[in-house]
């Protein structure tokens, strides 16, 4: 089955969590963040040693376990009616990472719109990853170094799915505005669509 997806994109911190949540209240909108699904998971699973042993790093969780996951944190959402996927749109972020889960996932994500979360103000944006981290308890968020690498590594990894989807359904959002002004931005393709 392939999946009415939108997908939330930009660096970490860039907001598409917060977008994320809001758009996922939306009836008709189902939101499935990446990093909250790995960051439920605990210590002592086989999946959960190797999200903290990566992100503990900066580093993105192999292809391979992050989308066996993915999958089957979908199923477990199916099964219940939390997400319908012949009525509900699928709002994604933190998925894919790269090109390769792009590719592994071309089959399964009808991708409609890809919404980029561009921030200017990179010491904004390293500000409010801290913030989130002790927010949250979110410790791969606390360490500057940590902080960097994940910046680094979205844009040596994550940055070239953009090229990967087609140019007509990128859409670039201003994320350094108020968060109600991108939800608004990113409304008016919505309804376009």
């Amino acid at each position: 089955m392939s999946y009415r997806t939108i997908l939330l994109f930009g660096a970490p911190g860039a907001g598409k969590g917060t977008q994320g949540k809001i758009l996922g209240t939306i009836p008709g909108f189902f939101h499935c963040a990446c990093g909250d699904v790995f960051r439920s998971l605990t210590a002592d699973s086989a999946v959960g040693r190797i999200f903290i042993e990566y992100s503990s790093r900066g580093e993105l969780v192999p292809d391979s376990p992050t989308i066996q996951l993915w999958h089957h944190f979908i199923e477990s959402c199916i099964k219940p009616g939390r997400f319908r996927p012949d009525q509900d749109t699928m709002v994604l972020d933190g998925i894919p990472r790269n090109v390769h889960q792009a590719e592994m996932l071309r089959d399964t994500l009808n991708v409609t719109a890809v919404f980029t979360l561009r921030c200017k103000n990179m010491d904004g944006l390293i500000e409010r990853i801290q913030r989130r981290a002790l927010k949250e308890n979110r410790l791969d968020d606390a360490n500057l170094d940590v902080i960097r690498s994940r910046l680094e590594t979205y844009e040596r990894e994550s940055r070239p799915v953009l090229d990967y989807y087609p140019k007509q359904v990128i859409h670039n959002i201003n994320a350094d505005q108020p968060p109600v002004k991108v939800l608004f931005d990113i409304l008016k393709h919505v309804v376009k669509g």
